[in-house]
């Protein structure tokens, strides 16, 4: 798929993505909700605004907000940028929501590359290493980056004391730091780099797995993982290698994984395809929009809601990719 140069955004655009620390611990999924930060006894009472430090733009921080992030292709499969606010509709088990929120084009970025460092994949180092050097060449200079790397074991990559990095040199080195070999813990790992996107000052928030899909090792289940990420904000990229080692994995669960949460399943049947999936990521993750909308339904009954964005343009064939909803909390002052 082409995937043509990303839009700058301008300084006071990107600045409304890095929110006050009030924002930062209350957004919460791409499409998850926000608990009320504040209420009292007879309803729900209004809240001041809060800026974000851009002239003409404030951000509400007290209110139950739905994130969502959302790309648009045209019929080439190329990422479609050019598209106003206006052409968007988000609906909530059917019902129509006012968009309160949008920003388009390219903004930093926080990403977390969680890589199977078992058995299976010690003869897939250098395509991994290659794979890595490629996406960190073509991220952007604010995105905030770290590896984790899993056997039986889910480890940082990162030195001790270094939640995040810019250094590109210093991601590529983390893969390195330890002997591969062992069973896999895949569900663990995932559950893992979900929970650490969340101490990112960028909200916007990628998690790119590279495994066969399998697991000897996790605590965690299968569907516990699934529910995680349906309660992150973290767009969500597989890449599979069920093709390139012995066995086939699960590739249906990498697929669950990365669609529901509005990102890509890759499938490579060469190394080189590896690298490209890698690069192609990196690339896709500076398009799309940021759409957030205060959902009609604050019923907090803990129930999954189905979301679905839709564009409408005149002459123009196109498609929409983004989360298919979220799990509302169980009561107002729950914590997600």
């Amino acid at each position: 798929m082409g995937v043509p140069a990303a839009p700058t955004l301008s300084y006071d655009r990107c600045r409304i993505m890095r929110l006050s620390g009030v924002i930062r611990a209350a957004i919460v999924a791409s499409a998850a909700v926000v608990p009320l930060l504040a209420s009292q006894e007879g309803g729900q009472q209004p809240q001041p605004p809060v800026s974000t430090g851009s002239p003409g733009i404030v951000y509400r921080s007290q209110s139950d907000l739905v994130l969502l992030h959302v790309s648009v292709f045209d019929r080439h499969h190329d990422a479609v940028q050019d598209l106003p606010e206006s052409a968007f509709q988000v609906l909530e088990d059917g019902t129509p929501q006012k968009i309160d929120f949008f920003v388009k084009g390219d903004v930093p970025v926080a990403v977390g590359l969680a890589i199977d460092d078992s058995s299976s994949m010690i003869a897939r180092r250098k395509l991994v290493s290659a794979g890595v050097a490629a996406f960190g060449a073509s991220s952007h200079e604010e995105d905030e980056l770290f590896t984790i790397v899993f056997n039986e074991r889910v480890r940082y990559g990162l030195p001790d004391g270094i939640s995040f990095t810019r250094d590109r040199g210093l991601l590529h080195e983390s893969l390195m730091r330890r002997p591969m070999g062992g069973r896999t813990a895949l569900h663990d790992a995932v559950v893992e780099g979900l929970a650490h996107l969340e101490e990112s000052t960028n909200q916007k928030r990628v998690l790119l797995v590279l495994s066969d899909g399998d697991d000897n090792a996790s605590q965690q289940s299968a569907s516990n993982m699934l529910y995680r990420a349906s309660q992150s904000s973290a767009l969500i990229y597989t890449v599979w290698t069920g093709d390139l080692i012995s066995g086939p994995g699960n590739a249906k669960l990498l697929d669950r994984l990365a669609t529901r949460n509005g990102g890509l399943a890759y499938k490579p049947k060469s190394d080189t395809d590896v690298v490209r999936a890698f690069t192609t990521i990196a690339a896709n993750i500076r398009q799309g929009y940021s759409i957030g909308y205060v959902p009609t339904n604050l019923s907090a009954d803990g129930k999954y809601r189905k979301v679905k964005v839709l564009v409408r343009t005149r002459g123009r064939s196109l498609s929409v990719r983004a989360r298919d909803g979220y799990t509302a909390p169980e009561n107002a002052t729950a914590s997600r």
